[in-house]
C-alpha cells in the first residue's frame, strides 16, 4: 500500500507511507469509517453517504445510505461492512465512475478505452471531470446535447464538429464563435462561412481584403450598393483602389464637393467637368504643390489559402473511438460522414448572388426557387455571398481529423514559475507577481520610481522580430547565458539589463559628483542606486553580501546629502544649521569625503564660537589623514579653542553614539526606542512608523518584511 487515510471528526487526510502529505478532503457530515480497495482509492462513509477519494483528491458518491454503516472492506463492486447492530453487511456499489477516474489518474489509457467501450458513462458529472483534466475530445463521444457539443469541439479544436454542431443549432452566437475559432486555426473557408451565415459584411469584406480575393471584394461593394449601405460601398471602394467608383457613391450620396475632389485629384476629367457645371461657383479649390498618390491596400503575400497546418500524432482517444464503430462506418461510410462535419458548406457563387439578388443565407431558399419558379424581384433583403475556392470543411473525418497541438507554455512563464526574484518577474512582463515580490520581500510599496525599471527590464529581455508585413512581431525571450550547445528543452533565466557591476560604476560617478560639491547630482544618482538594487540579480552568496554592503554605503550618503541640502536651505537658524553639519559627521562616509564634512562642520562651529565642537570635529579631521592645507587649518582650530567652551547648546553629544532619523534629522542615543525601514535599513523615531522612508522612497517604515532576495543561491 503506497498511500495512508487519516480520519478526523471532517476531514480525509491522504499521506504516502512516508506521512508526505497528498490532499486532503473537508466534508461538512462526520466521517464514520473508510477502507482501501484493491486500486489504491480510499472508500470512506458518511452518516448518509458512501464516498470514494483518488489519492490527487478527487471525490464523488458512489451510494446514498438509509442508515449509518461502518466499512471493513473493499474487494470489487463489494463493500463489506457492519451496521448499528453490529451485523455484517455486503452493499454491491458500481464501482466504474472512481476506476475510470484512476485510470485517467494514472494514464492507464488502455484501460479508459475499454470502459468507454464496454459501460455507459455518459452523466453530466464524467463529462465536467474529462473537460476539467483536460480531455474535451473524450467527452466529446459521451455528448448528445449539441451545444454542450460544441462547446467542447471548441475547446478540442476540432473544427469539423464545431461545424456540424453549430448547423444543428444555427445560432447567430455559436457561429460567430465558430468563425473566431476558425480564425484562430486559420481556415479561412470556415471563416467566411461563419460570416455568411451571420451576414457579417463588414468582416467577410475585409477577410477577402487580406486573403487576396479582391474580385469578391467587387461583388461585396456591388452587394453593398444593392443594399443602400453607402458607408459600406464606400469602403469596399477604398479596398480596390478604384477612385472612378468612390466618385460615383459621393455623388449619388449628395456629396458633389467631395465628389469633384475625388475625381479632379485621381484626373477624372470628364467626371470633375460635369461635376463643375453642377457646381457651378461653389467648385472646391485644390491645394498646390500637393503630391498625389493612389490609395491602394498592400497586396497580401500569402493568398487565397489555409494556414498549414502541424502534422501531429492521432491520440489513443482518436483512434480507439474510431475502431469502436470502424464495422459500422465501413458499411456505410457516407452516413459518418456528417456527424464528422465531412459535409457541404452550402457557401454560394458569388455571381449568381449579384445577378439574381438571393439571399444565399436560408437553407429554404433553394427549395423554396425550385417550387415558386418565379423571379424575386426587388427583393434587396436576402443577398448571396462569394463562394471560396476552398469551400471544404474536411475530408473524411476517420482518415484526416486534426487535433490542435497543446501551445507549449512562453518562456516568460517559465520564468516567474522557477524563480521568486523580482527582477525575474519583471523581465518576464509580470508587474503584478513583481511587486507583490518587492512588498513581502521589501515592504515598498511607493513603486512610483520603479515604473522605468520594470518597462526597461521587460523590454531588455526580449527581443523582437518582425516576419510578415500582414503579421504581428514576434516576441523571443532573452535568455542569460544563452549558447548553441544549449538544449532546447531548458530554459535559462532571463538576462537582464541590471546588473550588479552597474551599480559599481554608478557608485564611483556618485562618489565624483559628491567629492565636486554638486549634492543634487550626486543625491539623484544616490537614489537611483538604491532604486536598482531591488532588481538586480546575483550569482553567488558573496555578490548577496556586497550589495548589502552597497545598501549601507549609499543609504549613508543619502541621509547625509539630505541633512547637508537641508542645512543650506536654513539661512537664519544657525543652531540647527551646525546641527546638521556635526550629524553628517556621524555618517559612514569614503575618506575623502569624511575629510570635507569635519572641515566644513568644524568652520561653521568656529565662526559661532562653539569652541568645544569645533575642536572635536578638529581633532577628528587630523585622525582622518587630511592634507597639508587641511592638517593646518585644524592645528590652528586646536590652538584657539583650548580649553574654551561652547557659546551655544546643540542638540549634540559626541560622547554619547547615536543614529539620525531619516525623517526629523534628530539624534537617536543609545537605549532610546527606534524603528527601521525594511529596506534600507534608515533608523527612525517611533512616531515615524506606518510612513513611507524619506531616505530610499520606496518601503513603508517597521513594515514586516522577510528581507532581500537577489540571488538564486539565497532560494537552495
Amino acid at each position: 500500500m503506497e498511500y495512508v487515510a487519516l480520519l478526523s471528526k471532517h476531514a480525509v487526510v491522504i499521506a504516502s507511507k512516508k506521512l508526505v502529505h497528498r490532499s486532503t478532503l473537508h466534508e461538512t457530515i462526520r466521517v464514520k469509517s473508510g477502507a482501501w480497495d484493491e486500486n489504491g482509492v480510499f472508500i470512506y462513509s458518511t452518516l448518509n453517504h458512501i464516498k470514494y477519494c483518488l489519492p490527487n483528491g478527487d471525490s464523488g458518491i458512489i451510494k446514498t445510505l438509509d442508515v449509518p454503516v461502518y466499512i471493513t472492506r473493499v474487494i470489487g463492486n463489494n463493500i463489506f461492512c457492519l451496521d448499528r447492530d453490529g451485523k455484517n453487511k455486503l452493499i454491491t456499489v458500481d464501482a466504474s465512475e472512481y476506476i475510470f477516474k484512476l485510470a485517467l489518474l494514472r494514464k492507464r489509457y488502455d484501460h479508459v478505452m475499454s470502459m468507454i467501450k464496454s459501460s455507459q458513462l455518459c452523466g453530466q458529472a464524467v463529462i465536467s471531470y474529462l473537460q476539467q483534466k483536460g480531455f474535451p475530445e473524450v467527452a466529446l463521444h459521451f455528448v448528445k446535447d449539441e451545444k454542450t457539443r460544441f462547446n467542447l469541439a471548441l475547446e478540442s479544436g476540432n473544427i469539423q464538429i464545431a461545424v456540424a454542431s453549430a448547423k444543428e443549432i444555427d445560432d447567430k452566437d455559436h457561429w460567430y464563435r465558430l468563425g473566431i475559432e476558425a480564425l484562430r486555426q486559420g481556415n479561412v473557408g470556415i471563416v467566411e462561412y461563419a460570416y455568411q451565415r451571420t451576414k457579417n459584411f463588414e468582416r467577410l469584406t475585409f477577410l477577402y481584403l487580406i486573403t487576396g480575393y479582391m474580385d469578391k471584394v467587387g461583388f461585396m461593394c456591388k452587394i453593398a450598393g444593392q443594399n443602400n449601405n453607402l458607408m459600406g460601398q464606400f469602403h469596399n471602394a477604398l479596398y480596390l483602389g478604384d477612385a472612378r467608383k468612390r466618385a460615383e457613391i459621393l455623388e449619388n450620396a449628395g456629396q458633389l464637393p467631395l465628389a469633384y475632389v475625388t475625381a479632379a485629384t485621381h484626373g477624372l476629367t470628364e467626371i470633375a467637368e460635369r461635376l463643375a457645371a453642377e457646381l457651378g461657383e461653389n467648385v472646391p479649390s485644390l491645394p498646390e504643390g500637393k503630391t498625389r498618390s493612389l490609395l491602394i491596400p498592400p497586396a497580401p503575400l500569402i493568398s487565397s489559402v489555409d494556414w498549414p497546418l502541424l502534422r501531429v500524432m492521432r491520440g489513443i482517444f482518436e483512434g480507439g473511438l474510431d475502431a469502436t464503430g470502424r464495422a459500422e462506418v465501413e458499411e456505410d461510410d457516407e452516413a459518418a460522414g456528417a456527424d464528422w462535419g465531412d459535409e457541404d458548406l452550402d457557401i454560394v457563387d458569388a455571381s449568381d448572388a449579384v445577378a439574381n439578388g438571393g439571399d444565399g443565407f436560408d437553407p429554404e431558399e433553394g427549395e423554396a426557387n425550385e417550387v415558386d419558379g418565379e423571379e424575386g424581384g426587388w427583393d434587396l433583403e436576402d443577398l448571396e455571398l462569394p463562394e471560396p475556392e476552398t469551400p471544404k470543411a474536411a475530408g473524411n473525418a476517420r482518415s484526416t481529423v486534426f487535433v490542435a497541438p497543446t501551445p507549449g507554455m512562453p518562456v516568460s512563464q517559465i520564468w516567474t514559475q522557477k524563480s521568486s526574484l523580482a527582477g525575474e518577474h519583471a523581465a518576464a512582463g509580470n508587474f503584478d507577481t513583481a511587486m507583490r515580490l518587492l512588498s513581502r520581500q521589501l515592504g515598498i510599496k511607493n513603486f512610483a520610481p520603479l515604473k522605468p525599471m520594470f518597462l526597461d527590464l521587460h523590454m531588455g529581455s526580449h527581443s523582437y522580430l518582425r516576419a510578415l508585413a500582414t503579421a504581428p512581431v514576434i516576441s523571443i525571450a532573452v535568455e542569460k547565458g544563452w549558447s548553441e550547445s544549449s538544449s532546447p528543452n531548458v530554459r535559462g533565466p532571463p538576462s537582464l539589463v541590471f546588473t550588479f557591476s552597474q551599480m559599481e560604476d554608478r557608485l564611483k560617478a556618485a562618489y565624483k559628483a559628491t567629492t565636486e560639491g554638486k549634492f543634487p547630482e550626486a543625491l539623484r544618482q544616490f537614489l537611483n542606486i538604491l532604486h536598482t538594487i531591488p532588481l538586480i540579480v546575483v550569482d553567488s552568496r558573496r555578490e548577496v553580501d556586497e550589495v548589502k554592503e552597497l545598501i549601507e554605503i549609499v543609504r549613508e550618503y543619502v541621509l547625509g546629502l539630505r541633512m547637508e541640502l537641508k542645512r543650506k536651505e536654513l539661512k537664519d537658524n544657525v543652531n540647527r544649521q551646525q546641527e546638521l553639519a556635526a550629524y553628517f559627521t556621524n555618517c559612514k562616509l569614503q575618506r575623502v569625503h569624511m575629510r570635507l564634512v569635519l572641515s566644513n562642520a568644524m568652520a561653521l562651529c568656529y565662526k559661532q564660537k562653539n569652541f568645544a565642537t569645533a575642536e572635536h570635529f578638529a581633532r577628528l579631521l587630523l585622525e582622518n589623514s587630511p592634507n597639508e592645507v587641511q592638517a593646518k587649518k585644524a592645528r590652528q582650530v586646536q590652538q584657539q579653542c583650548n580649553g574654551k567652551q561652547d557659546s551655544h547648546e546643540l542638540n549634540y553629544d559626541y560622547r554619547n553614539p547615536f543614529v539620525v532619523c531619516g525623517s526629523t534629522y534628530v539624534p537617536i542615543y543609545r537605549g532610546q526606542k527606534d524603528i527601521s525601514c525594511p529596506y534600507c535599513g534608515s533608523r527612525f523615531v517611533p512616531n515615524i512608523e506606518g510612513q513611507l522612508c524619506t531616505i530610499c522612497e520606496l518601503a513603508v517604515v517597521g513594515a514586516d518584511a522577510s528581507g532581500l532576495l537577489c540571488s538564486p543561491t539565497q532560494t537552495r
